[in-house]
């Protein structure tokens, strides 16, 4: 039997606390909530749509977050 693999669980975190923050201090924020990808992102952005555990996105118009979810 091969060997089962265990995804880490992302941080419990929600994403709309980061709404309306600016992005570099949200950015901070989610590193120290244990977020281990953090990834900005102008409005409209054409993006893969693979899950990635772990990983923050964030809509970022004019230097501030108007957009936050997981993967």
């Amino acid at each position: 039997m091969s060997p089962t693999s265990r995804t880490p669980e992302p941080p419990r975190d929600a994403p709309g606390s980061y709404v309306g923050l600016d992005a570099e201090g949200a950015e901070q924020l989610a590193r120290t909530r244990g977020w281990s990808v953090v990834r900005s992102l102008p409005p409209g952005s054409i993006i893969t749509m693979e899950y990635l555990s772990g990983r923050l996105n964030f809509e970022v118009e004019d230097g501030v977050v108007t957009r936050c979810w997981h993967g």
